[in-house]
Order: structure tokens, then C-alpha cells, then sequence
């Protein structure tokens, strides 16, 4: 398991970073939300990382937070939901907004990502609404709604 990786950033792309760490390049799949909070090429950068491995597919997806980490994981856990459907999820939202999504049963929100159908939107919902409530109680995602407000509204592309 490859839980994080702390060095230089070398590459630096959409949904694609890459951190050189002693010589070796790892490749992440990541969120516009990540991107977004990595520095400039060239800067010192961290990311969480989660290793996907399928028959044919080895994959490491990288996160700027361990909340954000958090959602990938609940959402990947949703039957018909992979990590590309995951990533463009948390695209969209931040994990506050995706924790009071789930926990207000608002999977309308859910359809306006790319890829994400009604039918996957209430699966989401459904399946993650006591998982969010308990992940709120151990404090890794905030319910709160007071936390929700306070997230700046050009970090939430889907109002």
C-alpha cells in the first residue's frame, strides 16, 4: 500500500499530477479539487494516495486531503460506482458539500456530474446516507452545516 507521497511536483495536468519521490516519478489520477491546491511545478507537494488494482488495470489516484481520500473511498464502496466515476464526482463537489448532499438525500445535485445518472445518484444516496452520518460522528467528514457555509462558493461548482 502506497498511503501518501511527499517531493517535487513534475508534472502538473487537469486530473494528472505527477511527484518525483527519490528519483521516481508516481503518476496520480486526481480531482480538479487537488489540482487545484497543488503548487506550482517544480514545488514541493503531497498527495494521499489510493492504489486501485483490477485484473487488468493498476491505477494510483491521489488526493490533496485525507476527507477527500475519505469520499473515494464511500464512493468507489457504492455498487456501479468505479474511481473514475469517484474522481469526477469530487471534481464537482468538495467533501463537505458531497457529506450534506448525501445527508440532505439531494441526488439531483449528484446528476450534474458528468457520467452520473439518477439511478446511480439515488444508489449513491441511498447506499452512503448512514455511512456519511457515521463517518461524521468519528469527525473524518463534516455534516455540519455550519462547516458547509463556510466553504467559499467558487469552490462549489455546482450551485
Amino acid at each position: 500500500m502506497i498511503y501518501s507521497l511527499k517531493g517535487r511536483l513534475t508534472v502538473k495536468e487537469l486530473s494528472f499530477a505527477v511527484i518525483e519521490c527519490a528519483g521516481v516519478g508516481y503518476g496520480c489520477r486526481t480531482s480538479y479539487n487537488t489540482v487545484a491546491q497543488l503548487g506550482e511545478i517544480g514545488s514541493e507537494a503531497m498527495l494521499y494516495t489510493y492504489l486501485y488494482v483490477r485484473e487488468d488495470v493498476v491505477e494510483l489516484f491521489g488526493f490533496a486531503t485525507q476527507q477527500e481520500l475519505s469520499c473515494f473511498k464511500l464512493l468507489i464502496s457504492v455498487s456501479g460506482v468505479g474511481p473514475k466515476a469517484a474522481v469526477a464526482i469530487l471534481s464537482d463537489v468538495t467533501p463537505e458539500k458531497f457529506a450534506f448532499i448525501v445527508a440532505s438525500g439531494d441526488s439531483k445535485t449528484l446528476t450534474r456530474t458528468k457520467g452520473i445518472g439518477a439511478k446511480t445518484a439515488q444508489r449513491i444516496v441511498l447506499e452512503l446516507k448512514d455511512k456519511i452520518s457515521s463517518e461524521s460522528v468519528s469527525g473524518s467528514i463534516s455534516t455540519d452545516v455550519s462547516a458547509f457555509s463556510a466553504v467559499p462558493e467558487a469552490a462549489l461548482p455546482l450551485q
